[in-house]
């Protein structure tokens, strides 16, 4: 029995616009009615989507958001950390090797700011994440603190020949993924959606039988293979597809709701 779904929000529940449509909007209010948990999982801290918390309803006390792609887990109504998982600054040193011998921006997060890199090349990431502080830090003076996760941000066909030619420490130290074509993250080794999920899945003593996932991307993958229902939408990606208990309509095409809407009919007519 489903009794929680795991929404991707970049191309899957979001239109091109950015935008949660009203035919989405409005099954996902009914079935986070009848007592489904409907959970928003994102690369983004949850101030960042918050807009979109609110316009689902996703604001009651037992209503949860996976943030960092699975670095943490957080209440929406009182912001406490259920789950978290990150990495020292220590950690970061091989990334900050690569970054500064290819000259490539950086920015690291840790759970509640954004620190760009100011003795590195000016990246785009400001343009893409929005509601959050920003704050320009030499490499040096990075705190020591615990940090979610590293992000390079630069115009798809660049960062398209960094992946090609990414040194192999890198894959094998981070969780190293392709968020959007103009994103890589880094994230601990151990990070994935999947794991906060099952954080969270723990806590209301159900199991990834009990989960619907929706996902389009490489940082989808785990959720969508652990999921009783791993749904990968028209626009998703071949590997992605491959995994998929099942494949629906394009983002721009509400597939969100024309899978559910078949799915749960009995709970929606």
């Amino acid at each position: 029995m489903i009794k929680m779904i795991a929404l991707d929000l970049d191309n899957t529940l979001l239109n091109s616009e950015k935008e949660i449509s009203a035919r989405n909007e409005r099954v996902l209010k009914a079935l986070h009615d009848r007592g489904t948990h409907v959970v928003l999982c994102t690369g983004r801290p949850i101030n960042a989507i918050w807009p979109y918390i609110e316009q689902l309803g996703l604001t009651r006390p037992d209503d949860f958001t996976i943030t960092f792609n699975g670095g943490l887990v957080i209440n929406n109504v009182t912001k406490e950390h259920m789950f978290e998982l990150g990495m020292a600054k220590q950690d970061l040193q091989p990334l900050f090797d690569f970054v500064k011998e290819e000259h490539l921006p950086l920015d690291v997060l840790d759970f509640a700011k954004v620190y760009e890199l100011s003795d590195q090349p000016g990246s785009i990431y400001r343009t893409v994440l929005k509601h959050i502080e920003f704050q320009n830090t030499p490499m040096a003076d990075l705190p020591d603190t615990t940090f979610s996760k590293a992000v390079m941000a630069i115009p798809a066909e660049r960062l398209s020949k960094v992946i090609a030619h990414l040194p192999a420490e890198l894959k094998e130290r981070y969780h190293a993924v392709q968020s959007q074509e103009m994103i890589m993250e880094f994230l601990p080794k151990r990070v994935d959606k999947h794991v906060g999920l099952k954080a969270l899945l723990d806590h209301f003593g159900d199991d990834f039988s009990n989960l619907m996932a929706f996902g389009d991307a490489d940082n989808d993958l785990g959720m969508i293979k652990a999921a009783g229902q791993g749904i990968v939408m028209a626009n998703g990606l071949p590997e992605v597809k491959a995994a998929a208990t099942a494949l629906t309509d394009s983002n721009d095409d509400d597939g969100v709701a024309t899978y559910c809407e078949r799915y749960f009919a009995d709970q929606l007519n």
